[in-house]
Formats: C-alpha cells, sequence, structure tokens
C-alpha cells in the first residue's frame, strides 16, 4: 500500500509547516496550498486521500472550496476535514454534514488529537 496523501490548504504558512512536520513522522505525504485557488489547480494533478482545509482565508473561503470540489465528479467523492478557529453550532454542523465533511478540528489543536483523526479518517 502507497503512502497516504493529505492536501493541507491554509493561509497561514507556519500553520502549514506544522501540520506537515506531524503528519510527515507519521508517514504521510504532505502537499500543501496556500488558497482555495491553488488547492483546486493542484486537484486536477493530485488525488489526496484526505483535505484540511482553513474555513477562512482571503479570496475563497474553505466552505466555498469545499462546493467546488463536491461539484467536480473528478473531486466530489475526496474526504474533507476543516481545520479551522470556527467553533460550530449544531445547525453549522448539519451544514457540514450535507457537505459531506468528515470532521472538523479546531485551532490551535493537539498535535497527537491531529494525527488521531487524520488516522481515525484515511487509515
Amino acid at each position: 500500500m502507497g503512502e497516504k496523501k493529505v492536501m493541507v490548504v491554509d493561509d497561514e504558512e507556519s500553520l502549514i509547516e506544522l501540520v506537515k512536520a506531524v503528519l510527515e513522522e507519521e508517514g504521510y505525504r504532505v502537499i500543501t496550498a496556500m488558497n482555495g485557488e491553488e488547492a483546486l489547480e493542484k486537484l486536477k494533478t493530485v488525488k489526496p486521500d484526505l483535505i484540511l482545509l482553513d474555513m477562512m482565508m482571503p479570496g475563497m473561503s474553505g466552505r466555498e472550496v469545499c462546493e467546488r470540489i463536491r461539484k467536480d465528479p473528478k473531486t466530489k467523492n475526496l474526504k474533507i476535514a476543516f481545520l479551522t478557529v470556527a467553533k460550530f453550532s449544531e445547525a453549522g454542523k448539519d451544514i457540514l454534514k450535507k457537505m459531506n465533511v468528515l470532521d472538523y478540528i479546531t485551532k490551535p489543536f493537539d498535535n497527537d488529537d491531529l494525527v488521531r483523526r487524520v488516522k481515525k479518517i484515511i487509515g
């Protein structure tokens, strides 16, 4: 079995570096994108096992990126989890379910918790 690929989409470079370091140590291959446009462009050539997507980014929000991924037949079944400072209400969680978002990890996160949750989604 090949290594699992995780795409991290966030406009904070320090956060991307942290997530990348934590996940690479666990044997995941990490693909990074600094914004939604870059993520959608990379998804034309790369199929990650999981996308960790920031909600609040300049330009295109994480929600918009998620909606675009879901609309494209080539990417609509990709696994997505939000990595965000936002706290979701129950109504918000229902919206995430409708968008087929598997989890949301709140920043700042505990590294072990991040790894545990990624493993739960993609093994």
